[in-house]
């Protein structure tokens, strides 16, 4: 059986999954909302059964191939490949969650393409989750829906020293866009339509970022805020940030490029207003910056922001139409090298 999974572009509403998940402990906090699309670009595996192991064979975006891992199915093995971390835990971590809640024979995988960058905001590691849960599914009929293969997928990448969110394992939904909300515990999930295609440009800035550094420090600021700084994140990502993401949403469904990218701008804008302060050797982003407001590419373009945790990791374009697509991303090749531009469109599907 062949398995494709896409990674997954948070378009808005960054950190506001485990942010609306401390609910739980502070009920006046508002639910998160995040708009989310599949990506282009993902991970391609050939997937069988196995009877005694989980075999896995990978291909990084660089085209290198690592030796294969080799377990065998059996729960201290797994869960101690899972806790040592790196890009076979996420693997083992699923392995381990499938073993215990259903006992799953093994699996034997050739994950022989992967186009999708590595460490970048768009959830390859989440990916990856949801591959071996899906091959699971399908291959042992567990007869799960896609929410379910999220949801093994999530407890298998938190099994790792990961410290994801739910939103990750939206590329189970593959190019559909969605909205899903985070109101404690409870996470909904609403599938959307667009009436046209929208293009988008996603950057690998080719820098780095610190994303637990920054998930440690926004985490402080939970669940009651003691400073100004606190307060003023949790100002964000409770209500403006669940604002402009529902105006999102709306402009997706109209199929409102523009106003999609007028959002995009206000966001970043806020954004960089209420969060910098929090976490500011990795939030200030000059690298993220300077790409955002490059004079040579605004012609083409509606708007842009960070995606993910943000910091100098991924920047997105929504762009006025395919030939503003490919124009963004030769003059960003062009003038920065050490960037790599992807091209996303989302299809209509209404």
């Amino acid at each position: 059986m062949k398995i494709f999974v896409p990674g997954r572009l948070c378009l808005f509403g960054e950190h506001s999954d485990w942010a609306g998940n401390y609910r739980r402990l502070n009920p006046k906090l508002k639910p998160g909302y995040t708009l989310l699309t599949g990506t282009n670009q993902g991970l391609y595996a050939e997937v069988k059964p196995h009877p005694t192991h989980l075999i896995l064979r990978t291909s990084l975006h660089d085209g290198t191939r690592p030796e294969p891992l080799v377990l065998p199915m059996e729960p201290q093995a797994l869960l101690a490949e899972a806790e040592q971390g790196g890009f076979f835990s996420y693997a083992a971590g699923v392995a381990y969650q499938g073993l215990t809640y259903y006992h799953v024979g093994g699996l034997e995988i050739d994950n022989y393409l992967t186009d999708l960058p590595i460490k970048k905001g768009l959830s390859s590691s989440a990916a990856l989750c949801v591959l071996i849960a899906r091959a699971f599914n399908k291959l042992y009929d567990l007869k799960l829906t896609i929410r379910g293969e999220m949801e093994l997928a999530y407890l298998g990448e938190i099994t790792t020293p990961s410290r994801c969110g739910r939103m990750d394992q939206a590329c189970a939904y593959g190019g559909q866009s969605i909205l899903m909300i985070f109101d404690g515990e409870r996470t909904e999930v609403i599938e959307l339509k667009v009436p046209n295609n929208l293009f988008f440009v996603i950057v690998d800035l080719g820098a780095s970022k610190n994303t637990q550094e920054i998930l440690n420090q926004l985490n402080q600021c939970y669940p009651f805020a003691t400073t100004q700084v606190q307060q003023n994140v949790q100002n964000y990502l409770d209500s403006i940030s669940s604002t402009i993401t529902q105006e999102a949403v709306d402009a997706l469904q109209k199929g409102e490029a523009e106003r999609m990218g007028n959002l995009m701008r206000r966001a970043q804008a806020e954004f960089d207003r209420y969060l910098i302060p929090a976490c500011p050797s990795q939030l200030t982003a000059p690298i993220l910056h300077k790409i955002l407001n490059y004079a040579p590419i605004q012609p083409y373009i509606w708007g842009g922001k960070g995606v993910g945790s943000q910091g100098d990791g991924t920047a997105q374009f929504i762009v006025k139409d395919e030939e503003s697509q490919q124009r963004v991303i030769a003059i960003i090749e062009r003038d920065f090298p050490q960037m790599q531009a992807l091209k996303l469109t989302i299809y209509a599907n209404s």
